[in-house]
C-alpha cells in the first residue's frame, strides 16, 4: 500500500493528478497547518474496507472457510 501526504493547497492546486495517481492500493493523506486531516482512497478500497468493518460479512466469511466447500473457477465464473 502507498501513501502521499499533500498539504490541502497541493491537493486544491493539482487535484485531477492527485485523484489519477489514487488507485488500488494508493492513499492520499490531505493535511491541514501541518495536521493529518483527510484521506482519499479509490472506491474499490473503501468498499473493501466498509466490507470487513461489517460483522455479518465477516461471519459469512468465516463460515464459507469452516464449510471447506470449494468451487472451481469455471463453477464461480462460467466461461467469461
Amino acid at each position: 500500500m502507498g501513501t502521499k501526504t499533500l498539504t490541502a493547497s497541493q491537493l486544491r492546486n493539482g487535484l485531477a493528478d492527485a485523484l489519477d495517481s489514487v488507485s488500488g492500493d494508493e492513499i492520499i493523506i490531505v493535511t491541514r497547518r501541518g495536521k493529518k486531516e483527510r484521506a482519499i482512497v479509490d472506491l474499490d478500497k473503501l468498499e473493501d474496507l466498509l466490507a470487513v468493518s461489517d460483522p455479518q460479512y465477516l461471519k459469512t466469511i468465516k463460515e464459507a472457510r469452516d464449510s471447506k466447500e470449494y468451487f472451481s473457477h469455471e463453477e464461480v465464473f462460467g466461461a467469461i
